[in-house]
């Protein structure tokens, strides 16, 4: 049977390509911090299964180490709630609301974030607390301070980290007020997605300062984020390559939906092929032009529906060839997805890559290509 300092050095192996850890000291950190202090037992979804359905995987059982050192995502709450030591055999079905991220992308994120010795760092929800442990351990408890929304999963991550030997402050409170004492830092990481860039966060990073968060929205498409604090309340940045995705801050979530029913409209044939908006970055430019819709459906077959406003777009296939689509209410929606999709395949359907974000005192706008290009303001 294989140890955790084996399997943990053959994590770390197995990173390649863009996970390929280039600082030694992240390296390092990875090679040190045992994953199975923070993610003693977890949630794994039951394939096939609709809704998803999870089965909950405790310490001891045959397998469990070498799962905590798979390179995957492990769900250690749902509903905000529910942890996998309340299921007694069987399975259950909810929301995932706390996750130990992969590492790659753990690790991938501390880099990006470029920060070195002497730097401080605000990291906004401590989750199971591995990511925090493995700040703390390249940077010295000294250097971090990390907030946690949830008491009970903060109380568990503070059990963990302490049992790894490191000693950074630890916070229970809203992690978007960031640091209750408002320090300054040269530093900021968000494993939470977020709406807009919370204010608190552009006073308490210094200017010149980093803040690395990913951006989403009421359709869950996300975008990550690289910010340089240009003032207090000010920044302007880029989105990364690749594909990032957290679990939405609490507070910034969409209200619950009880029911959808689909009512008659006004119609008419679409300018755009529905289904460019289930793809990764054209699902994140139809969130930008349509910041308060959920979306549902797949393919051609989309529906847009505003929880402000109760407008609605549904498109489906036109029997004479192309897409029809239905809306009704205050809102367009679809007017304004085929007018952000059109002008970013005018300009080549870049990736993420190819848009970036200004924050000032007058709102969080998005562009694409650069400053002054096409863009879309953040909900606020």
């Amino acid at each position: 049977m294989s140890t955790s300092a084996q399997l943990r050095a053959a994590l770390v192996d197995g990173f390649t390509g863009d996970d390929r850890i280039a600082d030694p000291a992240w390296e390092n950190a990875a090679r040190a911090v045992p994953r199975e202090l923070f993610a003693g037992s977890f949630f794994l979804p039951v394939a096939g299964s609709n809704p998803t359905a999870y089965h909950p995987v405790c310490k001891g059982e045959a397998g469990w180490l070498e799962q905590v050192y798979s390179n995957e995502t492990l769900i250690t709450q749902l509903d905000g709630r529910i942890r996998p030591d309340d299921v007694a055999g069987g399975t259950v079905t909810g929301t995932p609301t706390s996750s130990s991220t992969l590492p790659s992308l753990v690790l991938r994120m501390w880099q990006q974030l470029d920060t070195g010795a002497g730097h401080r760092v605000l990291e906004i929800g401590t989750g199971t607390g591995y990511s925090t442990a493995l700040g703390a351990h390249r940077l010295g408890g000294a250097a971090i301070t990390s907030v946690e929304y949830d008491p009970v999963v903060g109380g568990a991550a503070a059990a963990a980290i302490k049992a790894a030997g490191c000693a950074p402050r630890l916070i229970i409170g809203d992690g978007l007020l960031g640091d209750p004492d408002g320090d300054d830092y040269d530093r900021l990481i968000a494993t939470c997605s977020v709406r807009h860039v919370p204010p608190p966060w552009l006073h308490q990073v210094k200017p010149g300062g980093k803040i690395l968060v990913t951006l989403s929205g009421w359709s869950y498409a996300f975008g990550l984020a690289l910010l340089t604090v240009t003032e207090p309340g000010g920044a302007t940045g880029r989105f990364l390559p690749g594909w990032t995705s957290f679990m939405m801050a609490r507070p910034h979530d969409r209200p619950p939906r009880q029911s959808l029913s689909l009512l008659p409209g006004d119609e008419r044939p679409t300018r755009i092929d529905p289904e460019v908006i289930s793809t990764w970055t054209g699902g994140w430019v139809a969130q930008l032009a349509a910041p308060s819709a959920e979306r549902m459906g797949a393919g051609g077959q989309q529906i847009l529906s505003d929880v402000a406003t109760g407008s609605q777009a549904r498109t489906m296939p036109d029997p004479g060839g192309g897409w029809t689509v239905v809306q009704r209410g205050p809102l367009r929606l679809w007017d304004q997805v085929e007018d952000a999709v059109e002008a970013w395949q005018a300009a080549g359907m870049p990736h993420q890559d190819g848009f970036g974000i200004t924050v000032s005192r007058e709102g969080q706008q998005v562009w694409l290509g650069a400053e002054g290009g096409p863009s879309w303001n953040l909900p606020i």
